[in-house]
């Protein structure tokens, strides 16, 4: 009966360890899947990004209002400093 029993219990051990490793391979076929799935995401806005930027940089640079004049605001504070 004993024996029985330490064979039962050998047995069980030994099917728990060769499930740990099953586990542990399934995990690690979920993170090489993860990471592709992250690396083609960054791909994909990657694209998304140099699609939307413009293809000719500016002729002349950033465009004023002003013109290089001043505000009134500013040209009226002149005289009385």
């Amino acid at each position: 009966m004993r024996l029985a029993a330490a064979t039962a219990c050998v047995c069980l051990l030994g099917a728990g360890t060769a499930g740990c490793s099953t586990t542990q391979d399934k995990a690690a076929s979920q993170q090489a899947k993860a990471e592709h799935i992250l690396k083609a995401r960054a791909e994909r806005q990657r694209r998304h990004k140099a699609a939307r930027k413009p293809h000719h940089p500016p002729a002349d640079g950033p465009k004023t209002g002003h013109q290089g004049r001043k505000s009134a605001h500013r040209r009226s504070g002149e005289g009385e400093r």
